[in-house]
């Protein structure tokens, strides 16, 4: 058994506990407290398994799982920018990367490649499984704003401009949930929890 291969990988799962220690701006559905990056992932992760077959084009889930997993270990480092945080996504892109840098290397030096990769092609948001990525870190927050009465939106002052914007390319990966998401803008619009400057 190769033990120095199993110490990486043991190294890198107790690294992935520290997502644990990231909080979001999202209330869980309940509103009694913010989520965190762990929480955030595993729900996204069983979103796939779940809602695949809402993907405009055939996936393969595993791999979407698992990047769905992953595309914000790098929040480690970078820690958590706002969706709406203006300032704070300018530096965003130059941190994540520095992250990607330290983080991935921890593990043995052909699943740093494949983690990497999975990660990158996330950010690139091309491939059917990105595509689909995007979609559900997109819905997941919208789900969890729309049963805390939109607490996050409301604390941020959010207009459904931002919003639109945020989702330009979610019907991309996916037009069903896209027209769902749509519903649920609209009748936050109407309980005053999002603006309407649209």
């Amino acid at each position: 058994m190769d033990n120095k291969r199993l110490k990486k990988q043991m190294d890198f799962i107790l690294e992935m506990d520290k997502m644990k220690s990231i909080m979001r701006q999202t209330y869980l559905a309940n509103g009694e407290r913010k989520e965190n990056d762990a929480e955030h992932s595993w729900h996204l992760a069983l979103m796939c398994g779940i809602l695949a077959e809402y993907s405009n084009e055939p996936i393969d889930v595993l791999k979407t799982m698992k990047m769905v997993l992953l595309h914000d270990a790098i929040e480690i480092d970078a820690g958590d920018t706002y969706a709406y945080d203006v300032a704070g996504n300018q530096t965003k892109k130059e941190r994540e990367q520095k992250a990607a840098d330290r983080i991935f290397p921890i593990l043995p030096e052909d699943m740093a490649k494949e983690y990497r990769n999975l990660w990158e092609e996330f950010e690139e948001s091309k491939t059917p499984e990105a595509k689909f990525a995007h979609v559900l870190d997109n819905a997941q927050p919208m789900l969890l704003n729309d049963a805390s009465e939109g607490k996050s939106w409301r604390e941020h002052g959010v207009k459904k401009s931002q919003i639109m914007k945020r989702n330009a390319r979610t019907h991309e990966g996916s037009e069903a949930i896209w027209e769902y998401q749509k519903e649920i803008i609209e009748q936050n619009i109407k309980k005053g929890n999002i603006i309407d400057d649209m």
